[in-house]
């Protein structure tokens, strides 16, 4: 492994070695039942620190506050304030990025290389729900009412949002919840992944440096089981927007009818990469490849079903292994690595337990496949692995893995491979790799899936916005639709 930078010098929120805090009203708070956990490195096995526990009534206190603050000061802040306020936040993210990216790759193992290239999407992104501000517009109507009386609908915030996020991205993902929360002036109380949480405190902390009020952003720290079931089920929380497993999803959606929250909720997949074999293979053997192998293969929409044209498939599968043998895996601390390791020893042995037991499907390695050992053995990395001889029906072809395993699947026609590539219970995303514009736009309308990509892979705008249907949840992340869902529409009559 290579010598790391010096990494606490980078990072003063980590140099005091004191257990962090819930942040709620504005300020560092232990664990009502004073109980800490350990958070590790997942590139080394070392611990970086301990954080709060939270429990029921940890996020009791943190809705309380945010209720307070909902209906104090900060409702009485214009869109125009909340959009300088967004506009100095900005300003303040990417004065303190270096420092914000360190954190996530301390954190989570994604390489520095990749963390620090989320500094232009995230700054894009504040930017984006600061113009989003004023648009909080609704309609005059008319009506057929007696009398003289004019009627409207208007926007308004809906509360509380709790905000339970992952551990694949925290340092964006936060984003797409605090962004519009500080556009449409709801408050929020965040939940980040028990494995991941260190960036989002640090977030908030910048948050507060930058004049948010105290209440409008709380965090409690701790695990799925305890507080996130407490955030979910909270009578006074009016929204939940979640990402993570379908298998948690669906337990929110019952936590939700305490109060009939409204939901957001980006849950798992299985997407389908479809390559013809007219496509520019220069292009689609690498966009394939990073498709699956970017974070480790720890991203949500993944293309880890790869169907390729059955005349090209030896070609492209040769070409695909080759590539990434390429990629480096590594110690993400190393400007020279494209991928690091996995988030803990729980999804490392999840991984390998796919790869073990996908030869006694019949599915055929043909690159990688092993845990990375010598002076990487204490931390979590495996290395980029491709399957053939796949078919639709495996379990490396039907569960979501979340690690870097693709399953190459071939098929002969465009009408085959749409059968396929829907027979699955998910719909997050998929693509298609063609020069035939007519092929690719039939795919587009065939695949039933929230995003589809043409010739390209993973790009993701806030002002166009991804989705998924079926078991991948609903509702949207950027795009106006996503900033409705933080209001409500509310009809007025004024009697003359």
């Amino acid at each position: 492994m290579t010598q790391p930078i010096r990494e606490i010098e980078a990072v003063g929120f980590l140099s005091d070695g004191k257990a962090k805090g819930h942040l709620i009203g504005g300020r560092q708070v232990p664990s009502q039942s004073g109980r800490v956990f350990d958070t590790f490195n997942p590139a080394n096995g070392k611990r970086l620190t301990q954080l709060s526990e939270g429990s029921a009534a940890d996020v009791d206190a943190a809705v309380r506050v945010a209720r307070a603050a909902f209906e104090g000061p900060w409702s009485r802040w214009t869109p125009y304030q909340r959009q300088s306020l967004l506009v100095k936040i900005r300003d303040l993210i990417e004065a303190n990025f270096d420092e914000l990216a360190m954190i996530e790759t301390l954190d989570m193992g994604a390489p520095l290389s990749r963390t620090k290239n989320l500094k232009g999407p995230i700054l894009q992104m504040i930017m984006y729900f600061s113009s989003q501000t004023m648009g909080a517009s609704g309609e005059t109507l008319g009506n057929s009412l007696p009398g003289n009386v004019t009627t409207m609908t208007i926007k308004a915030p809906v509360g509380v949002v709790g905000g339970i996020i992952p551990w694949n991205g925290p340092l964006i993902s936060q984003w797409w919840i605090l962004g519009a929360a500080l556009a449409t002036g709801c408050t929020v109380v965040m939940k980040p992944a028990e494995d991941a949480s260190l960036s989002v405190l640090r977030v908030v902390e910048l948050l507060h440096e930058a004049g948010m009020p105290e209440g409008v952003v709380n965090v409690v720290t701790g695990f799925g089981a305890e507080a996130g079931e407490a955030l979910a089920r909270h009578p006074d929380v009016d929204r939940v927007a979640f990402t993570g497993s379908t298998v948690t999803g669906r337990k929110i959606v019952e936590a939700s009818a305490v109060n009939m929250k409204k939901l957001q909720l980006e849950l798992g997949g299985k997407s389908p990469d479809i390559v013809f074999a007219d496509a520019d293979l220069d292009k689609a053997v690498p966009g394939a490849a990073m498709a699956v192998f970017t974070n480790s293969g720890q991203v949500c929409y993944a293309g880890t079903r790869l169907f390729v044209q059955r005349s090209i498939q030896e070609e492209f599968t040769a070409r695909l292994a080759e590539f990434s043998k390429t990629l480096r895996v590594g110690d993400p601390l190393d400007a020279n690595v494209q991928l690091g390791p996995l988030i803990s020893q729980k999804q490392l042995d999840r991984v390998l337990g796919y790869v073990e037991g996908a030869p006694g499907e019949g599915a055929k390695l043909a690159s990688g496949g092993a845990r990375v050992g010598g002076d990487l053995s204490s931390g979590y990395f495996v290395e980029p692995t491709i399957f053939t001889d796949v078919t639709n029906s495996m379990r490396i072809a039907r569960e979501e893995i979340f690690g870097p395993v693709i399953s190459v699947i071939p098929f002969d026609t465009a009408e085959d491979v749409l059968t396929m590539a829907n027979d699955t219970e998910y719909g997050l995303g998929g693509a298609v790799w063609s020069r035939d514009m007519s092929t690719a736009l039939k795919m587009v309308h065939g695949l039933h899936s929230g995003t589809v990509w043409v010739n390209c892979y993973g790009m993701v705008d806030p002002n166009v916005g991804f989705g998924g249907i079926k078991m991948s949840g609903y509702g949207v992340k950027g795009s106006r639709n996503h900033i409705d869902a933080y209001l409500y529409a509310k009809s007025v009559y004024i009697a003359g």
